[in-house]
């Protein structure tokens, strides 16, 4: 259960990474449950036109 509990404070800390990335790159990002929620407007063409949008939060 230690490795467990331990696995899980470092997914949340790269979920957190992740967000916090993204919202430097100019976009909405929270963290909700295990997933890291994305929005904005134009957010499709951004993504699309934008590499260090799309590899926010990689090398975490």
């Amino acid at each position: 259960m230690r490795i467990a509990r331990l696995l899980e404070r470092r997914a949340q800390a790269r979920r957190e990474g992740i967000a916090a990335a993204l919202t430097n790159a100019g976009v909405e990002a929270h963290v909700e449950g295990e997933a890291v929620r994305i929005g904005g407007r134009g957010l499709r063409a951004r993504w699309m036109r934008n590499l260090a949008l799309r590899e926010a939060g990689r090398g975490l």
